[in-house]
């Protein structure tokens, strides 16, 4: 005897006396089917946490940015230099619209930090905070995926990582599993920034492929898969509220 048909109640309106019924929806696969799936290149925005004139941040980048060009991507990478810090002026700064427009534009982001004193950088920081969860009804950020990978000047770490990976989730992000940190950064690259072949550089391939890969998977259906049960409801409550109020 299935244990779970003792209690769990059937498929009857009074089963749930705390749903609503009219928000809510069976998941199908139909929704995730396209017709006509986007035949654009995938955009991928990069952000980079360090303004050091050799940055191994913006170097990992860059790297990165390559790949995904090679893959065939549309690929624009922000440079922090220059961006206010968050609350310090009004967010009608160019620097800060420059970030908006590319964070509105993108459909998967790359976020590279260094790690210090064992988290990401405040320039790292600064540059997420400055995206906001919403734009009026756009949410900027909401079911794009993300890369996340981090530089150490030591060994190897994943305090940077993961603490994108917290802000990723924050941000509605659909982050991927895999992710980069290279050990000792400063003798990974030559003197003109490229990185030299090892086992961290073939982990940035790897995360490449994953993103453009999930980003290919999801850019079409990503509405659907964020779509929320709590958010429609929230919007049926207030469509109610304003004919209510409109017929006092």
């Amino acid at each position: 005897m299935n244990p779970m048909s003792e209690v769990t109640p059937g498929p009857t309106a009074t089963a749930f006396p705390s749903l609503d019924a009219a928000s809510f929806e069976v998941p199908t696969p139909d929704r995730l089917s396209v017709p006509e799936p986007s035949r654009h290149k995938p955009r991928f925005l990069m952000l980079y946490g360090s303004l050091r004139e050799r940055s191994y941040s913006r170097f990992a980048t860059f790297e990165a940015a390559r790949l995904l060009e090679a893959m065939g991507g549309e690929v624009k990478v922000f440079d922090p230099a220059g961006l206010p810090l968050p609350d310090s002026t009004p967010d009608s700064h160019p620097k800060v619209q420059e970030l908006r427009a590319l964070a509105q534009w993108a459909e998967g982001m790359v976020w590279t930090s260094p790690e210090r004193h064992g988290a990401m950088t405040g320039i790292m920081k600064a540059q997420i905070d400055w995206i906001p969860l919403a734009l009026g009804a756009v949410r900027p950020t909401q079911g794009k995926t993300l890369a996340v990978m981090q530089v150490s000047g030591g060994s190897q770490s994943f305090n940077a990582v993961n603490q994108m990976r917290v802000l990723g989730r924050w941000m509605r992000m659909l982050t991927i599993p895999n992710q980069s940190s290279v050990a000792k950064a400063y003798l990974e690259f030559d003197e003109a920034g490229r990185m030299k072949p090892s086992s961290y550089y073939d982990r940035i391939v790897d995360v490449m492929e994953e993103l453009f890969k999930f980003t290919l998977l999801t850019r079409d259906v990503s509405p659907y898969l964020v779509d929320r049960y709590s958010e429609r409801k929230e919007s049926a409550e207030a469509l109610s509220a304003r004919v209510d109020q409109r017929a006092i």
